[in-house]
């Protein structure tokens, strides 16, 4: 397996593409499916409400990586390393949609050799 050490600085901003578009498909995905299953509602989503986020420990900002991935959008985590809010870009309230477009970017993070992970909180 590639560890976070052999990705470079160049390659954050192509893996984030890759990331955000996995992301986005992976929330239009959950919600057409749960439309499918439930005959949804009047909001077009689960009415559960959270948030949801990208954990990358383990890199910080004062590094050439973490400064690559700062330019992303990625802040300082509240523990150790760096987040990043809405992976999937999800414009509504439900934690179940942000969550799928938050582990489907940990994902491709993941194939890269980056060690990550999707968190969420309920509202």
């Amino acid at each position: 397996m590639i560890t976070a050490t052999t990705v470079t600085p160049d390659m954050i901003f192509d893996i984030h593409v890759k990331a955000s578009q996995a992301a986005e498909k992976a929330v239009t995905d959950y919600l057409s499916n749960w439309t499918a299953k439930t005959g949804g509602n009047e909001y077009g989503e689960p009415m559960y409400c959270g948030f949801a986020w990208v954990e990358v420990p383990g890199i910080k900002l004062s590094t050439k990586v973490g400064k690559a991935f700062a330019e992303v959008g990625f802040r300082k985590s509240y523990g150790r390393g760096l987040s990043f809010w809405n992976p999937g870009n999800h414009n509504g309230q439900s934690m179940d949609a942000k969550e799928a477009g938050a582990d489907a970017y940990a994902e491709v993070l993941e194939t890269y050799g980056v060690k990550a992970y999707g968190a969420s909180r309920a509202d």
